[in-house]
């Protein structure tokens, strides 16, 4: 089998590939006149070249002024925005987006859109989108988006300023570069340890990586991986014996796999993603976020209120996540027990759990070091006389990487790639990468009333199609896969509890910033430098729980850029080039609304009536905290621009200002002013119960209908954490794995005896 040392789609670089999103010529001069308004080539802003802060290099000038003189519409952008709305939207939304640019691309429908911007003076008098002067084309798209009665064609406008701009200033050439991250100050983190780092690939002695394999090597690979293989010739498949099968290596999965290897079962390990050692991360964002994370990075809920992240690689979240390792907190530890009647999280043994887990994966108390956002996020608090605490991490003191979330490029964060996956391997568990779970193997159960069926294992599927199916049969089954998978998995399965895919909590976020010229605040660094998450603010109801919580974000070029609102051609560009020194907090919820997942890739979600005042109250205090830092403009992400020059403003200004703050629905929404929420936090899906009206699963994770199938990821917990759920996770799975363990054992000697 040959050994990969680093996927090159993480070392970056252009494809050269046909483009295959199937748009039409007239759409695509559509599209391409939407992205040219979006992003039009502009004479250099004056503030920008020659009012900055500091006097500009003469290569800093040439690249904001190549960034200004720069267009939406320069080839390849419109076919690479096409190409990814074709790959990243359910049906309905492309179906949605081509519609509109055909409409677009006819006079009479230009007019029934555009109206009386799409008058021209020459015959026939009425212009296509693309012919219309780019001004014109401006105003409508401002007119779109305040349109409650144009909602649809907000919603393409929307798609489509989102996927440009991420495309934009994620893009790299064969040297890893961007021409734009000049002008806009940022520099890929460098790895100066490459050298050694290449040498370590811990997990190794356990691989099979599908992706490398062949139906010629795949079978000795296993075998010699200590497993038991026979080809089954007449269903073309290969089986695997194994004593406990794992779907996912996240926090969940993980740990389970280091509990079960451990106490002497042999476990095989099904990951989706890729196996990447800390010298494979670039620490680019585009070519990262295509091989780290669940559909690159981009799940939109059905109607684009919120924009989820989650990881799609060995190790889960935990190989892409931002470090913070809180505690279940207690009055959540409480609920559980007394709400939910889960004795679990009132036992000695998940508190022990909790000081075990964090001994392993190496959290430590404080930083070093701060970075920007953080400063910011420490001064205001303190210049207001707010509480703010220290954010325990799973790196050391002295870790000051910014680019954890693309898979941390220094080895100091100890995800489960580098900690529990260790563990298990040590014990003879074996991890099949690049293999993706299709269904479970259930029949009917003859010995048990109680649960009417038996797990005898998973089929799965090898992304690489060179492979047959691989039939995995185990005495116990896991589904550690998500709380966006696992409930797909299971009902694809043909398991009926309706609790199954409800209950999703995200803990929904909304952004707020503020610009820190570097001349007015003694504050250093940029935003995209430090530990992502090294301190955090409580905003406290009268009841002392937290209505919501302000930390930091990591937010690379692409997706500051694509988040951000727009409101002209102008503006997006002079927003694009103060990102280094545009600093985010957020206002993050423990939701009590929720939502639902039970088709993969398809997710609903609303806010609770309290969600929304919560998260307002947070927002809040959020650019309270940037104006007490000393920013000279703070805003949020609402779609008409919200923000206000802050440097000097009194008291009665900014709180009448705030009071225009609030959470906005979505861009479906019926409303002139919207915003796009984020989430990166997904629980509850498949949630424990004391019987089956009230979870998915028993409280030992076991499924109501499935003896010897077990779920141990995020989507177990009885509801939202209210902090980043990490910790909360890897406790869970540490208890729920050692009683599978003890089961398994007292099979054993029942057996015996």
């Amino acid at each position: 089998m040959r050994m990969r040392e680093c996927h090159p789609l993480l070392r970056g670089g252009r494809r050269e590939s046909k483009y295959n999103h199937g748009f039409s010529s007239s759409e695509m001069q559509s599209l391409a006149a939407i992205c040219e308004t979006i992003f039009p080539s502009l004479p250099p802003d004056p503030q920008e070249v020659n009012g900055r802060e500091s006097q500009p290099s003469s290569s800093k000038s040439k690249a904001i002024h190549s960034f200004y003189k720069a267009s939406g519409s320069q080839n390849p952008m419109p076919d690479e925005v096409a190409e990814l709305i074709k790959k990243k939207l359910l049906l309905e939304a492309l179906i949605l987006v081509r519609v509109v640019l055909w409409v677009l691309s006819t006079r009479l429908g230009t007019l029934l859109v555009c109206g009386s911007q799409s008058f021209g003076e020459k015959w026939p008098f009425i212009n296509k989108f693309s012919e219309m002067r780019r001004e014109k084309r401006e105003r409508v798209l401002q007119r779109w988006l305040r349109s409650s009665f144009l909602t649809p064609i907000r919603v393409v406008f929307a798609l489509a300023k989102f996927a440009f701009l991420y495309i934009y200033c994620t893009r790299t050439n064969e040297d890893s570069e961007n021409p734009a991250w000049e002008a806009m100050d940022y520099k890929v983190f460098a790895n100066e340890n490459l050298s050694r780092l290449r040498k370590e690939r811990p997990l190794q002695n356990g691989m099979v990586e599908t992706m490398y394999e062949t139906d010629s090597t795949i079978l000795q690979s296993l075998i010699q991986k200590g497993l038991k293989v026979v080809e089954d010739t007449q269903r073309n498949l290969y089986k695997i014996k194994c004593d406990v099968a794992i779907v996912g290596s996240g926090c969940g999965g993980g740990v389970a796999a280091a509990v079960l290897a451990g106490s002497g079962q042999k476990v095989v390990v099904l990951e989706k993603g890729n196996y990447f050692s800390p010298a494979d991360y670039s620490s680019l964002e585009g070519p990262s976020f295509n091989q780290l994370y669940e559909l690159g990075g981009i799940i939109p809920t059905t109607d684009a209120k919120v924009m989820i992240l989650a990881g799609s690689t060995l190790g889960g979240g935990s190989a892409i996540n931002w470090s913070a390792s809180i505690k279940t907190p207690e009055s959540v530890l409480w609920e559980w027990v007394e709400n939910h009647k889960i004795p679990l999280f009132g036992s000695s043994q998940y508190l022990s759990a909790m000081d075990t887990v964090c001994e392993r994966i190496g959290v430590t108390e404080d930083c070093a070091e701060e970075g920007f956002q953080n400063q910011v996020l420490r001064k205001g608090c303190e210049n207001l006389g707010f509480k703010v605490d220290k954010v325990p991490r799973n790196s050391s003191e002295n870790h000051y990487c910014g680019s954890c979330c693309y898979g941390c490029p220094t080895g100091d964060k100890k995800g489960t790639d580098s900690t529990w996956l260790v563990d298990a391997v040590r014990h003879g568990a074996v991890i099949l990468t690049g293999c993706k779970a299709q269904n479970f193997i259930l029949e009917n159960n003859k010995h048990r009333k109680i649960r009417g069926k038996k797990c005898l294992g998973v089929i799965a599927k090898s992304l690489n199609d060179n492979i047959k199916r691989l039939q995995i049969e185990a005495k116990i089954t896991i589904s550690a896969c998500g709380s966006l998978s696992t409930p797909p998995l299971m009902i694809s399965s043909g398991l009926k509890n309706h609790n199954i895919g409800k209950n999703l909590h995200l803990h929904p976020v909304l952004l707020a910033w503020g610009y820190f010229p570097e001349s007015v605040t003694e504050l250093k660094g940029k935003s995209f430098e430090g530990g992502i998450i090294t301190s955090v603010h409580k905003v406290e109801s009268e009841s002392s729980n937290a209505r919501a919580i302000i930390e930091a974000p990591a937010l690379g070029p692409g997706s500051f850029a694509a988040l951000n609102p727009w409101e002209s051609g102008l503006d997006i560009k002079r927003r694009v080039v103060k990102y280094a020194r545009t600093a985010h907090l957020f206002s993050m919820v423990r939701d009590q609304g929720s939502g639902k997942v039970t088709v993969e890739g398809r997710i609903t979600y609303k806010l609770d009536a309290i969600d929304k005042e919560n998260m307002k109250a947070g927002l809040r205090q959020a650019l309270r905290i940037l104006v007490a830092a000393g920013a000279v403009e703070v805003g949020t992400h609402q779609s008409d621009g919200q923000r206000i020059q802050s440097k000097g403003v009194s008291e009665q200004e900014l709180e009448e200002f705030l009071e225009t703050v609030f959470a906005a629905e979505g861009p479906l929404s019926q409303t002139e002013k919207w915003t796009t929420y984020c989430s990166a936090h997904q629980m509850g899906s498949c949630r424990m119960g004391i019987d089956e009206n009230e979870g998915a699963v028993d409280v030992n994770a076991e499924s109501w209908e499935a003896e010897g199938l077990y779920v141990c990821d995020g989507s177990v917990l009885p509801s939202a954490v209210g902090v980043n759920p990490m910790i909360t996770i890897q406790s869970t799975a540490y208890c729920l794995s050692k009683k599978i363990a003890e089961s398994l054992r007292n099979e054993d000697v029942t057996k015996i005896s």
